[in-house]
């Protein structure tokens, strides 16, 4: 085992020499990539990944400190689940866009300030999908439009609710947690 210095970095992991990667299947917002490396020490690797355009998640904050989240079905695991509105960002768009779309679209509302709290890689070992997290604050109410397959619903949580329902095991989403967890530390002044 190596050691890590100070900062808690220790020296990088050897890359592979070469990758060859084909996509096996086009889905609408991400890609299905079979992919063989050559290893420094000659041996190949073969593994299957999945090749994301990346997305925006957004902890809707309001003055008094209530937040918004989310209740959206989830196919794979089969049922509804607590989360922060986010999305897939199009072709071409950048983080920030996404993000306010999100925020129209799955809440009904805008934000006047939107403040970049992070990125997280949310699951390396089979996606290359970044998360690009967002505080958004001077929320006003405007339409939502939901797109045709999203079936959730958006409730208002004060803060404390929040941290009650991620200790109690309610708030299950990784993504969320991270983003509520840096908004708390941030309100109570902490660095992150």
């Amino acid at each position: 085992m190596r050691e890590a210095n100070q900062n808690g970095q220790g020296p990088p992991a050897a890359a592979p020499i070469a990758r060859k990667q084909d996509t096996i299947w086009h889905g609408g917002a991400f890609d299905f990539v079979c992919a063989q490396e050559s290893l420094p020490n000659g041996r190949k690797s073969r593994y299957g990944f999945i090749q994301h355009p990346g997305s925006a998640a957004i902890v809707p904050l309001f003055e008094d400190e209530s937040v918004v989240l989310i209740h959206q079905w989830r196919p794979p695991i089969k049922r509804s689940i607590w989360e922060i509105p986010a999305g897939t960002l199009l072709p071409g768009e950048d983080p920030l866009t996404c993000a306010r779309r999100e925020l129209e679209e799955e809440c009904g509302l805008r934000g006047d300030r939107f403040e970049k709290i992070g990125e997280v890689l949310i699951a390396p070992w089979y996606s290359d999908e970044q998360i690009h997290l967002y505080l958004a604050t001077g929320l006003t109410s405007c339409p939502s439009r939901l797109d045709e397959d999203e079936l959730l619903t958006s409730h208002r949580f004060s803060f404390d609710q929040v941290l009650s329902m991620i200790e109690r095991g309610e708030i299950e989403d990784a993504t969320a947690i991270l983003a509520l967890t840096r908004v708390y530390r941030k309100l109570r002044g902490e660095v992150f």
